[in-house]
């Protein structure tokens, strides 16, 4: 991995774990959809005025067929994410997107071609062991009870969820970039997705600009800017390295999702939930370096 994706992989993980923690702080107030549509709908003015300074690139048919394969699991994805957003604590909900490089080594290979080595194993177990050192203190109930505490947990069991769907659309998106740019693909699948969402208003009976406007609406494009950041630092930085390598960097956003919880959320037990959460971010990282 070059410094330069490194660097960009670590500015995803901040602006991402940002991302997150703002739009549970100002907007978890709303419904699960109207969450990730005002997400969505306040990064499409960055996303505009960054088109302006970005060349169309030559795109073929591997690269619509990456997004069209991809668009309805980020839609499934993004909506469960947001759901597990509001009904758990950050600390126990987004520490669960670290099993994804796990899952990415399987869609990576079968997909890209890449290879795998056996360093992947240990970091899979490692993952496990902080995912059972999220919930260590049940286990004074019984050494299964932070197993169950994990599916009792629905921002849990929606975010493994999510780390799953993430495997497949982290690698289709790899995928789209290498047929297109990754400025372009950032813009143009973000806008289909962002249509996408307000299209589904339609079976809701929801108007799109009652739900849109807000009494933080300052606080929405820092948001939607937060948002954008995440996205173009993402596609540049897979694009200059293998997705597993890059999306186990990001997973470091699990560290900051854990100080943000404890910071702005005031949440319980900080202490297990970081051991847990630095477990399986050396999981990811493992997986990503050696797996």
């Amino acid at each position: 991995m070059s410094a330069l994706s490194f660097l960009l992989s670590l500015i995803a993980a901040l602006s991402l774990a940002t991302s997150d923690a703002l739009t549970k702080r100002f907007f978890s107030d709303r419904p699960a959809y109207e969450m990730g549509l005002i997400r969505l709908a306040y990064t499409l003015p960055w996303l505009i005025g960054a088109s302006f300074f970005i060349s169309p690139a030559r795109t073929d048919a591997v690269f619509w067929a990456c997004v069209l394969a991809g668009l309805p699991l980020e839609v499934l994805a993004f909506l469960c994410y947001m759901k597990a957003l509001k009904v758990s604590p950050l600390s126990l909900s987004v520490p669960f997107l670290a099993f994804t490089p796990g899952f990415i080594l399987v869609t990576g290979w079968f997909l890209l071609g890449e290879t795998v080595r056996m360093g992947g194993l240990a970091g899979i177990l490692m993952i496990i062991a902080g995912s059972y050192c999220l919930n260590i203190s049940s286990f004074k109930l019984g050494a299964l009870q932070p197993v169950l505490a994990v599916f009792r947990e629905p921002g849990s069991r929606l975010m493994l969820l999510v780390s799953f769907i993430y495997a497949f659309t982290a690698t289709l998106g790899k995928l789209a970039v290498l047929h297109s740019s990754p400025s372009y693909f950032g813009i143009v699948y973000y806008l289909i997705l962002t249509a996408l969402m307000l299209a589904g208003l339609a079976f809701t009976g929801k108007r799109p600009d009652r739900i849109l406007r807000t009494r933080n609406p300052g606080m929405a494009l820092v948001l939607g800017g937060m948002v954008a950041v995440t996205i173009f630092s993402h596609m540049l930085a897979i694009s200059l390295t293998q997705a597993a390598y890059m999306i186990a960097l990001k997973r470091t956003s699990l560290l900051f999702g854990v100080l943000y919880g404890a910071w702005w959320f005031r949440e319980e037990k900080i202490g297990e939930r970081m051991t847990g959460a630095t477990l399986m971010v050396t999981g990811a990282l493992l997986i990503g370096l050696t797996g």
